[in-house]
């Protein structure tokens, strides 16, 4: 097998190798807040007669625009996560690790916190169904729930290709960035030429991992390398063209209408990001040294999974319980986007913040309990990423109900099993083929008959 020459740039990384870096740790946790911040403003929540309605308040609200711009942190996300995640990769190859190793581990550290949230909302929406509350309104809670998750698939999705994808990277760099940058437009004018909104679904992978991609060249330091005035250019240019297409139409204004599907807007919006980022680098980093900015930052990159998870159920809780304050009340509602509305916005999001970090708070151990040993097997660790992959899947195409929370559930297991070390019993060398494999098959499904067992103890 040929050597590969490492590019001058991958070489030397603007990253000190024994520290992390402060400020990107923050970056990364103010996206997280970012995005607790956006779900909640949207949560509408009033009163029809005796039934409560829950509906989306930035439907055909004119705010909505001003405040994706300032709230649609997924692009600069999804650059850090390439940038981590391509350092810890490389990282792990020094001490002699593997591809498999590193993406089962991100399987654990992903759908490990996944599979007890799931499995919690399945048995609070039969709760829900046991007590008589209306179809209708359970189908539109797992609806809303299932929501963010498309968010769990597509990085599970862009960690799992990471090793694939960074040495592309090394290989070709501006080659494999544009090749995903171009396969995304292409999705957009086919999606455009043919007027089917469900082709640009397809950019689910090819938008997010192109931004991904971009962290490399982060890590590299290559965008660092850059004089002030190119990286000031790339920052001006992409927010004109960002700017053009909305006034053409190509791109909706609503930068969240540009994530469900993805576009190429997100594109520009990721420039944009990631050239100021550079460009206020060493002042990010000074301030994250604080030592409030470094709490902040501390709590949320350690629960990063959890909030993710746990904050959507946070907010309808709280729209559930609005509703049922109102109701035996009398208490009017305000109707989204009223004056009233805008009034309460301020004590709703820090209520939601607040709620949501405790719950983080309890939850933590299922993120950060240092994962088992990962398998060796490649193939093995494929199946894990695919079966995960299918179980958020059908939570997204099907919504969330009591069957769907379970097969989900159930696949997670099953992903978590096989992404995990063999541990064969001291006998196993002396054993016949066939009571090795019955022994296989009663070890997992001992394993998944005990991991739901966690639930009871979290409650």
């Amino acid at each position: 097998m040929s050597t590969v020459q490492t590019p001058p740039a991958v070489a030397s990384s603007a990253v000190p190798r024994s520290t992390r870096d402060t400020g990107i740790d923050l970056l990364r946790a103010l996206c997280v807040t970012g995005v607790v911040l956006l779900h909640s403003i949207m949560v509408g929540v009033t009163v029809s007669g005796t039934d409560p309605v829950f509906a989306n308040a930035a439907e055909g609200s004119w705010w909505i625009v001003p405040v994706s711009w300032m709230l649609q942190v997924m692009p600069l996300f999804f650059i850090i996560g390439g940038f981590a995640g391509v350092i810890a990769y490389r990282r792990q190859r020094e001490r002699g690790g593997t591809a498999t190793a590193f993406v089962a581990a991100r399987v654990h550290r992903l759908l490990r916190p996944a599979v007890f949230a799931i499995g919690l909302v399945g048995a609070a929406l039969a709760v829900l169904a046991l007590s008589g509350v209306p179809a209708d309104l359970i189908a539109i809670a797992g609806f809303r729930y299932g929501q963010p998750l498309w968010f769990l698939g597509v990085f599970l999705l862009c960690q799992a290709l990471l090793p694939a994808l960074s040495a592309a990277h090394d290989r070709a760099p501006l080659r494999t960035l544009g090749a995903l940058a171009a396969a995304a437009l292409v999705v957009d004018g086919i999606r455009a030429a043919t007027g089917i909104d469900g082709i640009g679904f397809v950019n689910l992978a090819f938008v997010w991992m192109a931004l991904q991609q971009l962290g490399f060249f982060f890590a590299d330091g290559s965008i660092d390398a850059l004089s002030r005035r190119v990286r000031k250019g790339v920052a001006v240019g992409a927010a004109a063209l960002l700017v053009l297409s909305f006034a053409t139409g190509v791109y909706s204004p609503d930068l969240i209408a540009n994530i469900n599907p993805p576009t190429g807007a997100l594109l520009l919006v990721g420039a944009v990001h990631l050239s100021l980022v550079s460009l206020f680098r060493d002042r990010i980093s000074a301030f994250s040294r604080g030592a409030r900015a470094a709490a902040f930052s501390s709590f949320v990159n350690g629960r990063t999974m959890t909030i993710y998870l746990w904050h959507m159920p946070v907010l309808l809780g709280m729209a559930g319980a609005s509703a049922m304050v109102a109701l035996g009340t009398g208490m009017a509602l305000p109707e989204p986007s009223s004056t009233l509305w805008w009034l309460g916005r301020p004590l709703w999001l820090a209520t939601a913040l607040a709620l949501t970090a405790l719950v983080a708070l309890a939850l933590t151990r299922f993120e950060t309990a240092a994962a088992p040993s990962p398998s060796i097997s490649g193939r093995g660790v494929a199946a894990a990423t695919l079966i995960g992959l299918c179980g958020v899947v059908l939570l997204l195409v099907a919504g969330t109900s009591v069957l769907t929370a379970a097969i989900a559930v159930g696949a997670l297991l099953i992903a978590l099993r096989l992404a995990r070390a063999a541990q064969p019993s001291p006998r196993a060398a002396s054993a016949s083929p066939t009571s090795s494999a019955w022994r296989s098959v009663r070890t997992m499904s001992g394993t998944i008959q005990r991991m739901p067992s966690l639930a009871p103890r979290a409650r």
